[in-house]
């Protein structure tokens, strides 16, 4: 197990500080075996490509690729470079490439051929080299940087308005990586199946918390869940991590049974499990141990809950993982008691710099810990409502800017929607207020599911939510859309209801 040294160093040691087998695996594609020494060398030609290509230090670099190893080297490439990365989601398209481009300054981008057709005349800024293919250059040595220097601008999927950047430092993304190897402890021999997005923080971290662990990864780009499932089987996988979209499509993907029991370790990350979601993981992976977390990018990991603790409190997005200092706080800045609702608020190194060149935002988001907080410093306030219970185990009441108001109550979406999915009538819900001049809001849930199902399923929810929780109204749909980083599109949903309905 991987330990919790609180010392940070330069991300781009990750690779050369793992556990002593330079010829092990670090990563796996079709392509064959990476060893840890090769992938070690790779950087350090890509970091001295990046500088010949890039003189100024802290310039950004910025990536649109699939999950090539160039894709998942150039994070650490950079970095030794004395460079900014800045992964770009390849599901992003023209436009939201081109605000990226823009907004973090980006001295070069690297591609492939078939996007960089898709760009049109403006959408790459001046003096913005672009390149589809990598090069090689003289080896760079490891870097010597300060772990507090900026290292990475993660975009955010932009839930509100264009995606914003957040400022990633060596230390953050270091320490984040020990964090995640120690309390998943991942071990030499664990095969890591990477299907996130690698411009998602979970997704980048997977790599760091791999490696850092000596251990292989596999990055993996899927286009149905059959495909994650025949991986799984192909490289003996024995991790796996998703958001809560995926996990309904993988249980609905067949498992041969001696696949399934391949998998030691499922995390869920990217929104909360639903107890329903929980029972059927532990059903069809009883090998597995399963880590529901929860975070954001602007602190990147809140908390994990123990595998232990999963059956006793299946609604649980656990406790503080290392390095982090989580806070349930009242709206007086006061700390809540067991069973008070109040915002999440996190403190500690794995905090974030602050939104790139967007001082406003900063502002609002990332503010001085409350007085009680042990750690102090900048914190990040979440906008989320948590409840703890007497054990200090929390739970995801919802975000303010989504709970509905309805009849003079405050209703969280995910209350309604682990209602309706709790049954067989529905795979997936989303719960969407609407504006109603005697309500204040009505509820309208968008489902995908058994629509011929639709009287059994208000009949449960009449026996099962109070009055005021009662949608008024189901939409079913064949599918429910999704963000870059597969979560559900709630804002896209929501603003085709409101816009439907008003």
């Amino acid at each position: 197990m991987v330990p919790l040294d609180r010392h940070a160093r330069p991300i781009d040691h990750v690779l050369r500080d793992a556990p002593d087998a330079p010829d092990a695996p670090a990563l796996i594609d079709r392509a064959g075996a990476m060893t840890f020494a090769e992938a070690e060398a790779r950087v350090a030609r890509l970091a001295g490509w990046l500088k010949a290509e890039v003189a100024d230090a802290g310039a950004r670099v910025a990536t649109w690729l699939p999950k090539t190893r160039e894709a998942c080297l150039m994070p650490l490439a950079a970095a030794r470079a004395g460079l900014v990365h800045v992964p770009i989601n390849p599901a992003l398209k023209r436009a939201q490439v081109a605000h990226i481009l823009t907004d973090s300054g980006a001295a070069l981008l690297l591609t492939q051929a078939a996007r960089a057709t898709t760009l049109e005349p403006g959408d790459v800024p001046a003096g913005v080299s672009v390149h589809v293919e990598a090069g090689e250059g003289d080896p760079l040595p490891p870097s010597s940087a300060d772990p507090g220097a900026l290292a990475a601008i993660l975009y955010t999927s932009g839930s509100t308005g264009r995606p914003k950047g957040v400022m990633l430092s060596h230390a953050n993304l270091w320490l984040g990586a020990v964090s995640v190897a120690h309390y998943l402890a991942i071990e030499p021999e664990d095969r890591v199946l990477g299907v996130l997005p690698l411009s998602f923080d979970y997704g980048q971290n997977q790599l760091f918390s791999t490696w850092l662990a000596g251990a292989a990864v596999t990055p993996l780009d899927y286009l149905t869940p059959r495909d994650v499932v025949k991986a799984v089987e192909r490289i003996g996988a024995t991790t796996l991590a998703g958001v809560p979209p995926l996990w309904t499509h993988l249980l609905e993907a067949e498992w041969p049974a001696e696949t399934a029991a391949r998998l030691r370790r499922l995390t869920n990350s990217g929104g909360a499990l639903t107890p329903t979601m929980v029972r059927a993981l532990r059903a069809r992976f009883p090998a597995a141990d399963l880590y529901p977390m929860y975070g954001l990018t602007e602190a990147f990991r809140s908390t994990y809950l123990p595998p232990v603790l999963v059956d006793a409190n299946p609604d649980s997005i656990g406790r503080a993982i290392p390095f982090a200092e989580v806070m349930v706080v009242r709206g007086d800045g006061s700390e809540a008691v067991a069973g008070e609702s109040g915002e999440l608020v996190h403190a500690g190194p794995l905090v974030a710099q602050g939104y790139w060149r967007d001082a406003e935002r900063t502002a609002h988001r990332f503010r001085p810990a409350p007085a009680f907080s042990r750690e102090g410093g900048l914190a990040v306030w979440s906008g989320d409502t948590v409840v703890a219970d007497a054990a200090g185990l929390l739970r995801f009441v919802g975000r303010d800017d989504e709970m509905i108001k309805t009849s003079g109550n405050r209703v969280s979406p995910q209350e309604v929607e682990e209602a309706v999915t709790a049954g067989d009538e529905a795979r997936e819900a989303v719960a969407i207020g609407v504006a109603d001049a005697r309500l204040g809001q009505r509820i309208v849930v968008v489902a995908r599911g058994r629509a011929n199902l639709e009287p059994a399923l208000l009949a449960r929810l009449r026996r099962d939510l109070p009055t005021y929780m009662q949608p008024a109204e189901i939409v079913w749909r064949a599918e429910l859309p999704r963000n870059a980083n597969g979560k559900l599109d709630r804002v896209a949903l929501a603003a085709e209801v409101q816009g439907a309905r008003a």
